[in-house]
Formats: C-alpha cells, sequence, structure tokens
C-alpha cells in the first residue's frame, strides 16, 4: 500500500493528506526535541533544504513513546523545532509510532520496512543495540520503531524503499535518496 492513501494530523490537529506529497521521495522521520539525538535535526534540514528543488521532503512526526523527550503540545514542540534546530520542513502532530496505539502511517511503514539491526561496525549502533537490550528489551523485540530519529525512505510510488536506524546520520542516506531522485 502507498503511504500516500494516509491521513496524519497536522500540528493545529486537523487532518492532513499524505497524498499532497504524491511524486515526491520522502524521508519520514518520528522526531523528539528534547532527546540527545535531536542533534540530527540540522542534517535533516540540509537534506531537505539540498534536494527540495528535485522533489524531496523530510516529514517530521513528533512522539513522546521514548523515556518521554517530547513532553509538549505540536504547536510548541513546532516552535521549539524552529528556533533551536531551524527546523522548517513540514513537522506534524505528535503521534505514537509503535504499540497497540501506534498511527496507521507508522504501522505500514514498519510492515514494509522490518527492522533489520543495528550496525554494529558503528560505535553508536553498538550502544544503541546494548542499550535496548539491556533497559528496554521489550522495545527491541520485533519490528516496530526502536527509538527516536528511525528513518523511512519512501519512493515516489509512496512505497517504502528503505530503513534507517537511530544512529544513522544525513551523511549515510544522502546517497540512498539520490537514487531515488
Amino acid at each position: 500500500m502507498s503511504i500516500f492513501e494516509k491521513q496524519v494530523p497536522a500540528v493545529d490537529g486537523t487532518l492532513v493528506e499524505l497524498s499532497e506529497y504524491r511524486g515526491q521521495v520522502l524521508l519520514v522521520v518520528n522526531t523528539a526535541s528534547r532527546c540527545s539525538y535531536s542533534r540530527q535535526f540540522a542534517g535533516l534540514q540540509q537534506l531537505h533544504d539540498r534536494y527540495r528543488q528535485q522533489g524531496f521532503s523530510v516529514l517530521g512526526f513528533p512522539c513522546n513513546q521514548f523515556n518521554a523527550k517530547e513532553p509538549d503540545e505540536s504547536a510548541e514542540v513546532k516552535r521549539y523545532c524552529e528556533a533551536n534546530f531551524g527546523v522548517t520542513f513540514p513537522l506534524f502532530g505528535k503521534i505514537d509510532v509503535r504499540g497497540p496505539s501506534a498511527h496507521p502511517l507508522f504501522r505500514e511503514l514498519t510492515e514494509q520496512a522490518p527492522f533489520r539491526g543495528y550496525d554494529m561496525e558503528n560505535a553508536e549502533g553498538e550502544w544503541m543495540e546494548r542499550f535496548l537490550r539491556e533497559k528496554y528489551p521489550e522495545i527491541y523485540e520485533g519490528d516496530g520503531v526502536k527509538w527516536n530519529f528511525t528513518k523511512f525512505l519512501i519512493g515516489r510510488d509512496g512505497r517504502v524503499r528503505d530503513r534507517f536506524e537511530t544512529p544513522a546520520d544525513s551523511l549515510i542516506l544522502a546517497p540512498a535518496i539520490e537514487r531515488l531522485l
């Protein structure tokens, strides 16, 4: 199924049709502005700026499911991300991305792109795997989103083409994005 058939909440609570992005290459990311990985906002913004004219967009979905790192309401999250990280790519309303209350968009994304593990040749990947296995084994199990800043690369047809786990930064994503553009 294409993600372009889904609706997602806007910051103001109204629904947005993802069909508005039909034909674009997208990077769908669950974000958290108070997470230590929030440093990735800069790289995500750079990707958005670099490839926007070629039909690419980053779509951010704030989520408070991982250590409560997104405690504010959606409008405040948007203001905070604009002011502190220079975010101009679309940020949507807060949603759940895993478990029984997961938004249908993220259920679809994880069905299309199951969890394949962390890059164990990368120190951050090793740390993330150890952290989840020791502290949150229930999160590590299965194919659901594991933590903030999991990234799903979507082709112009609305299907997931790749999944990048939390430690993956923009340098790793650029070649995959370029292949789809």
